[in-house]
């Protein structure tokens, strides 16, 4: 717990419950319901198994490259227009995904969605820095990460009850629904503080409008630590992704069926979604390093040992393995970004922060494919596995030395 300053009550995270992660988990929801049929609406189009495995792989597309103008945006609007922008957006996509008759049509849809997803996420990052204090920065943002795992958690069991009921294209007018909803919901709650100082400095003297920022300008003032922590998020958000590639094919060629392979990831799902907030409270109590280095290590480990798993037990133990990695690193790189953000052009930077960790996301998956192309699968498994013990090193020199610099007194780094 941060102290607070003299007279002032200690701050609790449930006095931004609802305006900070309401409009979180209301979007997430929609999302979570959607994502499993993706693929099936895709090949009720008339998709064959790759191209429905492409458009489901454009969410991810979406978020890489929107990363930096998703910054800029929020930096020239503000979060709450940003977050009503994309919740409006994301619901037109959503019924658009429901009514077009062709696949194209609807990855172009799902593409859009994933944009809107990053200008989200960005605007609910920058408001967690406005309104809680540093000393709960890591707690705030985990469990920020933590509703969104939430919703995607309960998406699929509300999704399955409205196809029961009413079809499959009715899942994605119940995401459309609950993108407009939480898009209007940021609108309804109240604005974070940074609104009020910005209104005040511009009635005083010498007060007025910041001065706008371009993308590239913050990135190359800032170039230093993006090259360096954020080389760790390249590698964070690249073996965090590896599990969701590696364990479906590995289920299937021990020879478990879709049933066992489900209950599989529904239960690293539970570890997963559990995790989030026992992270935040490490990270602010002992510094972001004692969760970093675990997220990177739990997946390397599990990458090497899943070779040697033969049925649904010993699949079942790595993969909880793996989500008790995931599931501590949930805010991790949102709490990293953060740290090093500059308060002027900080939705820039922080698209940028972004970025490097959707880089990672996109070129895990793309390695283990391209490693299995040439090679078994166990040997793709070792090699990944291999590199990303390597890249757990790496991690932990780099977000070292960010937490060396963070706890230094204001001025000490200018005086260097």
């Amino acid at each position: 717990m941060s102290a607070p300053a003299t007279g002032a009550p200690p701050f609790r995270l449930r006095s931004v419950a609802l305006s900070g992660y309401g409009p979180t988990i209301v979007s997430a929801l929609g999302h979570g319901a959607v994502l499993p049929v993706l693929a099936l609406r895709a090949r009720d189009l008339g998709a064959d198994v790759p191209t429905a495995a492409l458009v489901v792989a454009l969410l991810g597309v979406g978020q890489l490259l929107t990363s930096l103008p998703a910054g800029a945006l929020v930096a020239r609007i503000g979060e709450r227009r940003s977050l009503a922008l994309a919740g409006a957006v994301d619901a037109l996509a959503m019924l658009a995904a429901s009514v077009v008759g062709s696949v194209w049509a609807l990855a172009g849809a799902v593409l859009v969605s994933g944009a809107t997803w990053t200008v989200f996420m960005l605007a609910r990052q920058g408001y967690m820095i406005d309104v809680v204090p540093a000393g709960s920065r890591a707690r705030a943002l985990s469990t920020l990460g933590g509703t969104h795992r939430v919703g995607l958690f309960v998406g699929p069991l509300v999704g399955s009850l409205v196809i029961a009921t009413s079809g499959l294209e009715a899942v994605f007018w119940l995401a459309a629904a609950m993108s407009a909803a939480a898009g209007a919901l940021a609108l309804l709650l109240p604005g974070p503080p940074s609104l009020a100082r910005a209104a005040a400095a511009a009635g005083q003297p010498g007060g007025g409008r910041p001065p706008r920022l371009r993308v590239l300008d913050v990135l190359r003032e800032h170039r230093g630590v993006l090259a360096s922590l954020g080389s760790a998020v390249v590698v964070i958000g690249a073996v965090r992704s590896l599990r969701t590639g590696v364990l479906p094919l590995w289920s299937e060629q021990v020879g478990l069926d879709a049933a066992e392979t489900s209950l599989v990831f529904g239960v690293a799902g539970l570890v997963d979604a559990l995790l989030f907030y026992p992270a935040g409270v490490v990270m602010d109590r002992w510094g972001r390093t004692w969760v970093a280095v675990p997220v990177v290590a739990a997946v390397a480990v599990g990458l090497l040992v899943l070779p040697l798993t033969t049925g649904f037990g010993g699949v079942l133990a790595v993969a909880v393995l793996m989500a008790v990695g995931n599931g501590m690193g949930a805010g991790v790189v949102m709490t990293l970004g953060a740290d090093v953000a500059p308060e002027q052009g900080r939705a820039q930077f922080l698209g940028g922060f972004r970025l490097a960790g959707d880089v990672g996301s996109t070129g895990g998956p793309l390695l283990v494919s391209a490693v299995a192309a040439l090679a078994p699968l166990a040997v793709a498994c070792w090699v990944t596995g291999g590199l990303a013990l390597l890249g757990t090193g790496w991690v932990a020199r780099q977000v070292s030395r960010a937490e060396r610099r963070r706890r230094l007194p204001p001025g000490a780094m200018a005086a260097r």
